[in-house]
């Protein structure tokens, strides 16, 4: 593979958190600028991409700013990748392996500044095998050393911290508890009456009825709420009644866990009967994911402070039913016609409507659907009593509608040349600061450079701090800088367009009324999301929203806000 003049070096640097300990992203970028001007002298700023990564672990290669990278790699613009140290690439030996295979194959070179070796050379390649396994066996001692943690917080059973559930409040004990050799203050779950009876109550209904709907059912028509005031929703209730901290430590509770293959910290004896269940090691958390419930032979399980609220036999016997409920429910087919899910709202309470099919048949031989809200399905009509909406009806007009937007005279085109309008006459602004922009931008690297030279020529004198300290300045004023130029150059790509090219948008809009008719149920249901945010019907009218409306005229409660996804026609 022939290298182009046009191919950038990289520089990966990554922190899996901010702590002020160890070298900052911006020193790290700094070392592996000056290795690459010592290793390339022919190689200029504008040639290095810089990839940075923080708030993420060397645990696996799932990070935005690395795959972005390894893109530019597949593509061949990147004949060489420089970072500070190798554990900043990965800490997991597999994944090390499979990046070296895949450097190899597109002739890429890696350089560990800090480690002084790098793939250009045999040696240099075994130890950097060698130095990954090492990488990884810190991260699995670390692990190991998290697990030693979870035995010591088991034998206290104390609460953890974090968002306390439903029944309980969190209460500081006297004493504390040593945890790898740090003394921690010690915690306990204390019973708050009147949430422990809604606790109660739930577990009740659901043994009763054997249905999450019931339940959210009952719950909704007696006004009953969670202790944020917040309507209870099946996903909530679930939540509960897999919870095993409400579950107490009895022998029902012993035998249930042993069975399960879960490690018990605590003797069968300790099961009294009184205290609730402590789990530890019970999900696995990602940033930006919900989490994960662990197979139960992962759980640490021990007898907590507090008093359980539910017995074991119940507790267990809830399980068994969720599960069965689980492995039996029935998922009605998405291969529906109706249009509008996830669009259309109830104007008297602000809740989603679904399409609710039957088996009848229109003239034109469609199946008749309605939309039903979702508070009136599940407080059978307490708390909402809305009409349902003929659904073929109601998708039929707003289609009709949605195909006007297209016509020279319409408000929609009315709004879009309003806006080209505003936006051609900010675009000369917009450019004029840019260039400006582009220019203190570049100023700031030279002096950065400039500094950076007469640091290397007078290490460890007196004007090293001063030194340091400017370039330090620079660096966030160039930080600074770029944010600016980043948010104008988004506002120019995102929201400008040449006149040419709005004149085809017209057109293709134009083209969007003659060939809707023909579209499949899929393709209409995107084309309605292009334009449309939101549908609200209040009874008698229906208000559509497009995307740039004010929303002035009409109020309502808009139901995003707490529950952002609506149920489908397959929902339980």
């Amino acid at each position: 593979m022939t290298l182009h003049d046009n191919r950038k070096y990289a520089i990966y640097s990554r922190k899996s958190k901010f702590t002020g300990k160890g070298e900052s992203i911006e020193n790290q970028i700094e070392l592996c600028r000056q290795h690459i001007r010592l290793r390339h002298a022919d190689a200029e700023e504008k040639d290095i991409l810089v990839f940075e990564d923080e708030g993420f672990s060397g645990g696996n290669v799932n990070r935005p700013q690395f795959q972005t990278m390894m893109k530019e790699i597949r593509a061949c613009h990147i004949p060489a990748v420089v970072s500070y140290r190798l554990d900043r690439i990965s800490r997991n030996v597999g994944d090390f392996a499979k990046l070296k295979d895949e450097f190899d194959y597109y002739n890429v070179e890696f350089t560990s500044v800090r480690d002084d070796f790098d793939t250009t050379s045999p040696s240099g390649r075994a130890m950097m095998m060698m130095v990954s396994v090492f990488a990884q066996l810190e991260r699995e001692t670390t692990a190991e050393r998290i697990r030693d943690n979870m035995h010591e917080l088991a034998k206290s059973g104390r609460w953890l911290g974090g968002t306390t559930p439903t029944g309980y409040k969190s209460t500081q004990i006297v004493g504390s508890v040593t945890v790898d050799g740090k003394e921690r203050k010690a915690y306990k779950l204390d019973i708050i009456k009147e949430e422990a009876e809604i606790v109660r109550l739930i577990f009740s209904k659901f043994l009763e009825t054997n249905s999450l709907t019931k339940t959210d059912t009952y719950l909704l028509q007696n006004n009953i709420t969670t202790k944020n005031g917040r309507s209870f929703t099946r996903f909530s209730i679930r939540s509960i009644l897999q919870n095993p901290v409400y579950m107490t430590a009895d022998l029902n509770a012993w035998e249930y866990f042993d069975g399960s293959g879960a490690e018990i910290y605590a003797e069968q004896p300790e099961f009294d009967g009184i205290h609730g269940i402590m789990a530890y090691n019970k999900t696995l958390q990602k940033s930006g994911k919900s989490n994960k419930i662990l197979d139960m032979d992962k759980w640490i399980v021990a007898v907590g402070k507090h008093r359980g609220l539910i017995s074991g036999a119940d507790w267990v016997k809830v399980q068994e039913m969720l599960s069965q409920n689980r492995s039996k429910s029935y998922r009605k087919p998405k291969s529906n016609v109706a249009l509008l899910s996830g669009l259309l709202y109830c104007g008297s309470c602000g809740s989603f409507m679904r399409p609710k099919l039957s088996q009848r048949t229109n003239a034109r031989g469609e199946k008749i659907y309605s939309y039903l809200c979702e508070t009136k399905e599940r407080s059978r009509c307490k708390l909402c009593n809305s009409k349902n909406p003929n659904g073929n009806e109601l998708d039929r007009m707003i289609c009709e509608q949605i195909k006007l937007i297209s016509d020279d005279s319409s408000d929609f085109i009315k709004r879009l040349d309003s806006v080209q309008q505003n936006l051609e006459s900010n675009y000369e602004e917009y450019d004029r600061q840019l260039n400006a922009l582009k220019k203190e931008s570049h100023e700031n690297e030279q002096q950065i450079d400039n500094l950076v030279k007469i640091l290397a020529k007078t290490p460890n004198t007196a004007a090293s701090d001063y030194i340091t300290e400017q370039i330090n300045a620079l660096h966030e004023k160039k930080k600074k800088i770029k944010n600016r130029i980043n948010d104008l150059e988004s506002l120019t790509k995102n929201h400008f367009c040449s006149g040419e090219e709005f004149d085809k948008t017209k057109e293709l809009l134009k083209s969007f009324a003659q060939s809707f008719d023909t579209m499949g149920i899929e393709q209409k249901r995107t084309a309605l999301r292009a334009f449309i945010r939101r549908i609200v019907r209040d009874g008698e009218n229906v208000h559509v929203v497009l995307f740039g409306d004010t929303e002035s005229e009409i109020d309502y409660t808009d139901p995003a806000e707490e529950n952002p996804e609506p149920n489908r026609t397959d929902s339980e």
